[in-house]
């Protein structure tokens, strides 16, 4: 994990704050991210970050679920961040773990998202709804 403030980001045409709460869970919530798997899934998901120039702002790996809390870039789609993640980690995985290989596939095809920023949605709604705008 790199910086920890969380300052606006300027791009060559916005700035803003990008971050995004995943959760994902082994496919039938099998408990397999424990031991190797998960010291290697760690690696293998900071390596992408770094590569991507993404941010682990936060990952916690149980052996049935992981939340991970990202910083990415705002032109990079939600879904293309999950494939990302869940892609090479598949990939790397299943071919150094064969026990993985007894899952028709690593991860479920379903995730959680949230996007987070410096401020709540209930702080913005309000903000627009201030008679100020009016």
């Amino acid at each position: 994990m790199r910086k920890q403030s969380f300052e606006y980001q300027h791009y060559n045409h916005s700035v803003g704050l990008a971050i995004v709460h995943f959760v994902f869970v082994p496919k039938r919530r099998k408990p397999v991210l424990r031991g190797e798997v998960r010291n290697r899934l760690t690696t293998l998901w900071q390596e992408l970050a770094i590569e991507k120039k993404w941010n682990i702002r936060a990952c916690e790996i149980a052996p049935d679920h992981i939340h991970l809390f990202v910083e990415i870039h705002p032109t990079d789609p939600i879904h293309l961040v999950v494939k990302a993640f869940k892609g090479r980690s598949s990939f790397y995985l299943r071919k150094e773990f064969p026990e993985l290989l007894k899952l028709p596939s690593l991860w479920s095809k379903s995730y959680f998202f949230s996007t987070a920023g410096n401020v709540s949605a209930i702080t913005i709604q309000k903000y627009i709804e201030d008679p100020h705008h009016h």
